[in-house]
C-alpha cells in the first residue's frame, strides 16, 4: 500500500475513507475492502449513495465485511484527528465540476482542509479541476493516480503513486502517455 512511508503500521490501522457518489466513491468502496483484507481498520463516510448497481454491490460487500458506515462526518475536526490515522479522499474525482460543488461535500471539504492527519487523494484531490489545481480543494499528502495522472498531478508536490498497469499500448501511444515501467508485477509505482 502507499501509505506505508505514512508510519501507517498495523498498531495505528484506523483509516476513514470519504466515498463520493460516482466513480471514485466506488474506488474508494473498494479501497476501504482492500484495506479491510489487509487488516486495517477502515470507516467509510459515504453521504450520497449512488443508485448504480456497481456502486451497491461495492457497498454490499464493505457491509458483509463489517466495515462501519458514518451517518455523519464530525465537523469537530480534533474527534477525526484522535479518531484515525489516514484519510482516503475517494469524494470529487475527474468527473466532477470543481467551480459549483453542491453540499454536503463543499462542507466536507472545508471539514478536510482543517484535518491535522495525512490524507491520500484518489486519482484528483477534491476540489482540484482534472486540469489545474484549485485554492478551493484539499492539499492531501499523498497523491494516487490511476491509470495515467492527470494534468492537475503537475502542480502537486507530495508523494505521488501511479496504480493500474492496465491501460492498453494503443491508448498509450495515441496520447503519447510515455508511463514509466513497473516493477516485476507491482501494479503501482511512486513518480
Amino acid at each position: 500500500l502507499p501509505f506505508s512511508h505514512l508510519s501507517l503500521g498495523k498498531k495505528q490501522p484506523t483509516v476513514l475513507v470519504i466515498c463520493g457518489p460516482d466513480q471514485n466513491g466506488s474506488i474508494g468502496l473498494v479501497c476501504a475492502r482492500h484495506l479491510r483484507m489487509f487488516e486495517y481498520e477502515p470507516t467509510i463516510y459515504h453521504p450520497k449513495r449512488s443508485p448504480h448497481s456497481l456502486h451497491q454491490d461495492f457497498t454490499v460487500q464493505c457491509e458483509k465485511m463489517d466495515i462501519p458506515f458514518l451517518s455523519y462526518l464530525p465537523t469537530e475536526v480534533q474527534l477525526i484527528n484522535d479518531a484515525y490515522n489516514l484519510v482516503i479522499d475517494a469524494m470529487l474525482g475527474p468527473e466532477a465540476d470543481c467551480a459549483n460543488i453542491k453540499e454536503p461535500y463543499s462542507g466536507i471539504l472545508v471539514t478536510l482542509k482543517q484535518v491535522k492527519i495525512p490524507i491520500a487523494s484518489v486519482d484528483v484531490p477534491s476540489g482540484w479541476d482534472v486540469e489545474e489545481p484549485s485554492q478551493e480543494g484539499i492539499n492531501p499528502e499523498v497523491l494516487i493516480s490511476l491509470t495515467a495522472p492527470k494534468k492537475c498531478a503537475m502542480s502537486f508536490s507530495g508523494k505521488h503513486f501511479l496504480a493500474g498497469r492496465f491501460l492498453p499500448y494503443d491508448i498509450q501511444k495515441k496520447y503519447e502517455l510515455n508511463l514509466p515501467d513497473y516493477p516485476g508485477t507491482d501494479c503501482l509505482i511512486e513518480l
